[in-house]
C-alpha cells in the first residue's frame, strides 16, 4: 500500500461517517444519528458540561480531511511524505477543531430540561372553547412567553363558559381537569 491509496482510503471512511450521521439525523433514525455528545464523551468545558473535543464528528471531519488533504499532496505535488504527513495531519486538526467550535456555539445557551418547568397543575388558563356538562372543551394558557392550547374537562362534570378563568388541577392523558378560577381565589364568597 502507497501514500497515494492510504491517504483515499482514510478519505474515504472519513466522507463515509459523515454521511451516515448526516443521512441518519435527516431521516431521523436513532440507531443511524450519531450523536456528537453521545455516551463517553461528555466533558467539562467552561465550567460546565459540554462536548468532548473527541467525539463523532470531529473524528469524522479529522479523518476527512486529512485523507482528502494528503491524497491531494501525494497525487498533485513532490513534497517530502512527512512533510505531506504533518500538513495532511495539520489539516485535519483544522477541521476538528472547526467541527468542535461549531458543537459548542450550539450547545452554548443549552440547558437540561427541568420536568417542573411542563407541569400542568395549578395552571391559569382560559377556556376559549366552551367546556359541556361532562364534555371537553379547550384551555388557553401562556407558558415561556408562548401561547398554548390543551384539551380540557371540568373537575366536578359542570359546564364552564367561554372566557372563563380556570385552574387546572389535575392532568391525564394529555386532558387538562380545571376548576374555575373564582371557586379557588374565593372571589364569589
Amino acid at each position: 500500500m502507497n501514500w497515494q491509496t492510504f491517504y483515499l482510503f482514510v478519505f474515504v471512511i472519513g466522507f463515509l461517517l459523515s454521511a451516515v450521521s448526516l443521512l441518519g439525523g435527516l431521516a431521523r433514525f436513532p440507531h443511524l444519528h450519531i450523536h456528537a455528545h453521545g455516551h463517553g464523551t461528555a466533558a467539562k468545558v467552561g465550567g460546565r458540561s459540554g462536548v468532548s473535543p473527541v467525539n463523532f464528528g470531529t473524528i469524522a471531519a479529522f479523518l476527512a480531511w486529512f485523507g482528502g488533504t494528503g491524497y491531494l499532496i501525494e497525487r498533485y505535488s513532490s513534497i517530502w511524505v512527512y512533510l505531506g504527513l504533518l500538513i495532511a495531519a495539520l489539516s485535519g486538526l483544522a477541521a476538528a477543531a472547526l467541527v468542535f467550535w461549531f458543537l459548542l456555539k450550539l450547545m452554548e445557551h443549552d440547558q437540561p430540561l427541568d420536568p417542573a418547568d411542563y407541569e400542568m397543575v395549578g395552571v391559569l388558563g382560559r377556556v376559549t372553547s366552551p367546556i359541556r356538562s361532562s364534555g371537553t372543551g379547550e384551555l388557553v394558557y401562556s407558558r415561556d412567553g408562548s401561547r398554548r392550547a390543551t384539551p380540557a374537562r371540568s373537575e366536578d362534570g359542570s359546564a364552564i363558559p367561554r372566557d372563563c378563568e380556570v385552574v387546572v388541577t389535575r392532568f391525564e392523558k394529555g386532558i387538562a381537569y380545571v376548576r374555575r378560577w373564582e371557586e379557588l381565589s374565593g372571589e364569589n364568597l
